[in-house]
């Protein structure tokens, strides 16, 4: 049976860097994958998943009036296809999350897509907060604090390093930008007045 996965996580966790692995180890067993990202993330090269440890891979993309339903069965029409991945999937519409869905139950097709979960206002992308929603499977990809703890939130920082609060929730590259961070340490970068810690 067939499910939609979300994998989600921080900046600089590793997303790009999973889904490219998955599809290797569905490609080395001989099957065969369908990669998606974002039409306007050319990061990598225009239609192009790439990973910041140097390895990457072709991939069809979508922008933000694609029916990605007809974009899975369009491929599913010339071969087989093991499992359809998404990279960047924070920036998928509502709609096109409920595409994926209907993919998965329609076309009997596994779909993985890879996304943040919150932008650097502590606020869920429409995207995630459906995948959120309809996934059927969701596992979170971790990354750290620089004070150790699990990294849940991420802030976006100035040319001086101060946070920033306001801004276009998507801004396309910049990784240099963003700062992955726990609740507390992303609490004090907003100014958010927290105690001290207890001593341990």
């Amino acid at each position: 049976m067939a499910k939609l996965y979300f994998h989600y996580s921080t900046m600089n966790a590793g997303k790009s860097t999973l889904l490219l692995q998955a599809s290797y180890n569905y490609i080395e067993r001989g099957m065969q994958t369908y990669l998606l990202t974002a039409d306007f993330d050319e990061r990598g090269g225009k239609g192009q998943i790439a990973s910041r440890i140097g390895i990457s891979a072709e991939a069809d993309t979508w922008q933000a009036a694609s029916d990605l339903f007809a974009l899975i069965e369009r491929r599913l029409a010339d071969g087989p296809c093991a499992c359809v991945l998404v990279d960047e999937a924070q920036w998928l519409s509502r709609d096109q999350v409920w595409q994926l869905a209907r993919a998965v139950d329609d076309l009997n097709v596994p779909v993985m897509a890879y996304g943040l979960r919150v932008d650097f206002r502590g606020e869920l992308f429409p995207g995630s907060a459906m995948l959120l929603a309809l996934a059927d499977d969701l596992r979170e990809v971790r990354t750290i604090c620089h004070c150790g703890r699990k990294a849940t939130m991420v802030i976006r920082v100035d040319e001086d390093g101060r946070a920033v609060s306001e801004g276009a929730q998507v801004e396309v590259g910049g990784n240099d930008r963003y700062v992955s961070l726990c609740r507390r340490h992303f609490r004090e970068a907003i100014g958010d007045r927290v105690p001290p810690e207890a001593p341990v």
